[in-house]
Order: C-alpha cells, then sequence, then structure tokens
C-alpha cells in the first residue's frame, strides 16, 4: 500500500471517468462536484443532482465511490449529495444546448451524425411497435447510444414493451428521458394519467413530435427509432417535416392484404422525399418444436411490399428480412424484456438481430463528397 497521501488532482481524474447516466458526460465536466475533502487517506465527495429525488442518485454515488476506491492506497470512501440551484440548472442547460435561446432539432442539423429510422405500416396490428423497441434493444446491446420516440400519441405501447414505469423530469426547461435496457425513451404515456385516451387534432400532434424531439435531451445518439402511428396521416407527414433525413421502416406481415396496404406507407416516400431504408416482414412462417414451420399469416408479403416499392420508387428497395412467429415475442413485450435480449439465439431473436445488423451499415459512400474540413483550394 502507497505511504503518499491522496491528492485531490487524483480524486478529480477519478471523478472525471464517472458519466451523468442521463446526459452521458463526465460530471466533473457537468459541474456536479460540490466539494472534496482528504482526512489523511480518507476521502468525503459532495456531488451535485439536477434535481430533488434524481431517479439516478444511487446510480450517481455508487459509481463515483467505485471509481475513487480504485485509486492505489485510498482509505474510507464517502460521497455524499446536495442539489443544483435554479441558477446551475440553468448553466448547466446552457451548456448542454450551446447558448442556443430557442430549442432546435438536433437530428434536423446539417452536422448531425444520428441515424433517423422512421419505422412504419400500412394498417395497425402487423408489429409495428414490436420491430421498433425489439431493433432498439439489439442495436444497444451492441453499445450503440439509442433512443426511441413513442410517435404513436393514440396507440403508445413503447414504455410497457420496454418495461419501463420511470417518468422524465425537467432540468430547467430540457426534459431528460427515462433509460430502459440501455435505450433512452420517450412518449406520451409519460404524460397522460393512466391509461386515458388522447383526444387531439393534427396542430396539437405535430406539437407534440416537435417537442418531443427538441426540448428533449437525446444526446449523442447514434440511433433514434420513431415508432409512428399506421397509415400516412398527419404524425407521418410531420416527422417528415421535422426531420427530413429520417428513413423509412416499413413493416408488414407475408399476408397479401397487409402487403397492399403495407404500399401506401411506402409510397408516402414519394410525396416526402425521403428514403426507404428497407421492409420488415413481421410474422413469418412460425418454427414449431420439432423444426417444421408453419405459414400462419401466408407467405411472400415481404417480398412483394418490396418489389412493388421498387418498382413504384424507381430506387432499389431491399428486404431486410423476415421474423419468424413466436409466442415469446408476444410474451417479451407483455414482461418489458424484448425477445431480442430475452432470447437472442432463437430464430426470432436471431432474425431481429440480423436485421439490426444492416441498420448500422450506410448505404451512401463518402467518395467524392465535401467533408466541409475547410480546405481552400488555390
Amino acid at each position: 500500500m502507497s505511504t503518499d497521501n491522496i491528492t485531490e488532482a487524483q480524486v478529480r481524474s477519478a471523478l472525471s471517468r464517472v458519466e451523468d447516466p442521463e446526459i452521458g458526460k463526465p460530471i466533473t465536466e457537468l459541474g456536479m462536484v460540490k466539494s472534496i475533502s482528504l482526512s489523511g487517506n480518507d476521502v468525503e465527495v459532495e456531488i451535485y443532482l439536477t434535481i430533488a429525488g434524481c431517479p439516478m442518485k444511487n446510480t450517481l454515488v455508487d459509481n463515483s465511490k467505485a471509481a475513487i476506491e480504485d485509486i492505489e492506497g485510498v482509505g474510507a470512501v464517502t460521497v455524499n449529495t446536495d442539489v443544483m440551484s435554479d441558477e446551475q440548472r440553468r448553466e448547466l442547460r446552457q451548456s448542454l444546448r450551446g447558448g442556443d435561446a430557442e430549442p432546435v432539432i438536433p437530428f434536423a442539423q446539417p452536422g448531425s451524425t444520428t441515424r433517423v429510422f422512421a419505422v412504419a405500416s400500412g394498417k395497425g396490428g402487423v408489429g409495428k411497435s414490436s420491430m421498433t423497441v425489439n431493433l432498439a434493444t439489439a442495436l444497444a446491446a451492441r453499445g450503440l447510444k439509442v433512443g426511441v420516440l413513442d410517435a404513436d400519441i393514440y396507440g403508445h405501447s413503447v414504455p410497457g414493451m420496454l418495461g419501463s414505469t420511470e417518468r422524465p423530469h425537467a432540468v430547467d426547461d430540457m426534459i431528460m428521458p427515462p433509460q430502459a435496457h440501455g435505450v433512452k425513451l420517450i412518449s406520451i404515456a409519460h404524460f397522460v394519467e393512466g391509461n386515458a385516451p388522447v383526444v387531439w387534432r393534427g396542430p396539437m400532434l405535430h406539437r407534440a413530435i416537435q417537442q418531443f424531439l427538441a426540448d428533449v435531451f437525446w444526446g449523442d445518439l447514434d440511433i433514434l427509432l420513431l415508432d409512428l402511428p399506421p397509415g400516412t396521416g398527419d404524425i407521418a407527414i410531420s416527422v417528415a417535416q421535422l426531420v427530413p433525413n429520417a428513413e423509412l421502416l416499413i413493416v408488414t406481415t407475408p399476408q397479401a392484404a397487409a402487403a397492399e396496404v403495407a404500399e401506401r406507407a411506402g409510397t408516402i416516400s414519394m410525396q416526402t422525399h425521403q428514403k426507404i431504408a428497407g421492409v420488415i416482414e413481421n410474422m413469418a412462417a412460425m418454427v414449431m418444436p420439432d423444426g417444421t414451420v408453419v405459414d400462419v399469416f401466408g407467405s411472400g408479403g415481404g417480398q412483394a411490399v418490396t418489389d412493388r416499392l421498387t418498382a413504384l420508387t424507381g430506387t432499389p428497395v431491399k428486404l431486410l428480412g423476415s421474423v419468424p412467429l413466436d409466442p415469446k415475442l408476444r410474451e417479451g413485450g407483455d414482461e418489458g424484456t424484448p425477445i431480442a435480449i430475452g432470447a437472442p439465439d432463437s430464430p426470432t431473436g436471431k432474425a431481429i438481430r440480423a436485421i439490426a445488423d444492416q441498420l448500422v451499415v450506410r448505404k451512401e459512400s463518402l467518395a467524392g463528397k465535401s467533408l466541409g474540413l475547410g480546405v481552400t483550394r488555390h
């Protein structure tokens, strides 16, 4: 054991490895270290919480204590908490927002590196929300920073499917989203009491989606998934206007009737000028315990949608995969542990993860494009 006394610089260096779980930045950088007191090799630290009753309090305390205990020769470690003042919260919000007076939608900015996917379907009941939460957790399990915006205002279901009961909270006028399975999420379900219906017209829906995109602190996401309501109504149009770079993921079933309706969700891209990232066929052939397969909902719907959208849009549209029908998919949604992480090696789990693998690969090459590096040609 070292005989040298612990220094404040060592403690601060250790705390620089502790990130705020909601913001994703070191607490030292966020001004959350209130004080450091040393008595020989014993260390007492006080850290700021953004709000009283912060849901991440225990995580912050435990992580801070563990980081300090890693210092060689350290003695007793105590971590206490205090709460930021209104002025400190305001300064934090300004530092995170970059001093912008009005919230902007970060994903719509030219420099955004977040890939945005709008998960759409022509009709309800095809498993669009199930695909959204399963893809989100599969991508997060790969180590990516993922967010889900439950844009299905009338039929919101994402928090339950992710097993989340936490509510968002505000830091100044910035909304901090809850997290589940490593995924940040926001839903109108967080702002209504119980199972109360949402009875809103188009302009209110547009404003709600705008606030979810701009007022929520998403951080530096790799991927944002938007769970759209079925059909081609107000919200699909609002998303196209607010996040023009969002790519469409069309979910259908093998059934011919469902495939025909799914075409409509895809052809909206011709009016909104959005790219179609691909088609997902859900509820495909069910794998029985003896290895045989049963086409409960028929077959070929996903490929039919893919071929038809390719012909209509004049650009190649890919069938990203067929996801087998599996009772565990429904059970995972009901229990809050999606099958993509609950049973990743099942045929359905593997199919979803294979689709997720394709979403992290960009189709476009950077060859020949200006990277905006400020090089001047003479």
